[in-house]
Order: C-alpha cells, then structure tokens, then sequence
C-alpha cells in the first residue's frame, strides 16, 4: 500500500490517522505541494486533480480523503471508523463533511495563493479570511457535538470515528494560523481525547519523512 502525501495537507493527514487506527502499514511518498510537484509529469500523469492524497491499493488507485478512509474502511472492516446503524453512520459522515465540505476548501493552499497572487489580497488580508472561516465553521461543529446525546469521548461514541479522523487536523492547521479556539470547548476536549491514542500522535504533520523541521 502506498499513499501520495504531503505532510501539511489536512487531507492527506486524515488518511494516515485512518491507516493508524486500523493497524495498516503503508509506503509513504511524498509530494510537495509548496513546490508544485503535484503538478510534474511523473504525479500529474496519475492523478487527474494533480492534488494529495491518493492511495494505491495493489492495482487500484484511490483519490479524495473521505473516499479513501471509506474504501479503506470496508476493505478493512476492524476497527470500524463508521460504525452503527444508517442513522449513525449519516451523523458521523456529517461531522466529516461539516469540515471537509465547508471548512476546508475555503482555506487550503491554492485557494489562499489565489487570494493572495490573482486578487491581491496582504498576507493580514488573507490569514483573516482563514480565521473567518474556520473559527466560523468550528463553531457549527461545536453546536453539532454539544447538543447530541450521541457524542461521548470522541465526536460519535466512545470509539474514533471517521469524524475524528477529520477533526484532529482542522484543529492542527487553526493553530498553526493563531484561529480562536476558545468558544469551540466540546470540540477540543474531543480533540485532546484523540491526541491520547497513538494513530493520532503518530500521524501528526512534524512525525512525517518530508516534514520541514
């Protein structure tokens, strides 16, 4: 198994989670968005979205974060990262999406370069819109979390879940951009749970081989 990655991408982070939570070893090759390599021959021949992450499963390639942790998941069925009933697994996928769908494409990489290189937004003007949307989106979250009887010690139950795997690295890249924190309390407390278990430690962006120390 080997998974293209770039160790910043939150993406790429909820599939090495994912890998670590199911015990699964992988070869790891790194590509570098900062220097464009997702956009050279010998990786944009393979992926049409010419972005990270994507597995490689024997013969099969798979692309986009939550597709891959699903194909993992039912490929590899223990621990289930979507466990439950139909109702369940809607509201863990929920949770994923409220942070893959509405956090994340309004802050990763190419949409921040093109705030700043095609509409000339200063580099204040652009780690504001960063902070907006995630402090903004974290928020929806938090009321998820807070008002469900469903949470417990991670966003669904007593056992990480799918949502986990995209919550831990959305808090990790707030950090890095100094986003408030402090009216998200639920979230973080599921947040410092996760960093308890070694799937989650292990994965963190600086543990990685192409990691900028």
């Amino acid at each position: 198994m080997l998974l293209y990655n770039y160790y910043r991408s939150s993406a790429s982070y909820r599939v090495r989670i994912a890998l670590g939570l199911k015990g699964l070893a992988y070869d790891y090759a790194a590509v570098n968005l900062q220097r464009n390599e997702q956009l050279e021959p010998g990786y944009g021949e393979i992926s049409a979205a010419q972005a990270v992450p994507m597995l490689q499963d024997g013969e099969a390639r798979v692309v986009q974060s939550l597709a891959i942790i699903e194909y993992l998941d039912e490929r590899y069925p223990q621990p289930p990262l979507l466990p439950g009933d139909a109702l369940a697994r809607a509201r863990i996928r929920a949770l994923a999406q409220d942070i893959a769908c509405e956090i994340h494409p309004l802050n990763n990489l190419r949409v921040l370069r093109y705030l700043v290189h095609e509409l000339g937004a200063s580099e204040d003007a652009k780690n504001a819109w960063y902070r907006h949307w995630v402090e903004r989106g974290l928020a929806v979250v938090e009321r998820q979390l807070e008002e469900s009887p469903a949470t417990g010690r991670y966003c669904h139950g007593d056992q990480p879940t799918l949502a986990d795997c995209v919550l831990v690295p959305q808090i990790f890249n707030a950090r890095r951009f100094d986003c408030r924190l402090d009216h998200v309390p639920t979230v973080m407390r599921v947040f410092d749970a996760c960093m308890e278990m070694p799937a989650f430690e292990n994965a963190r962006p600086e543990r990685c081989p192409d990691a900028v120390q």
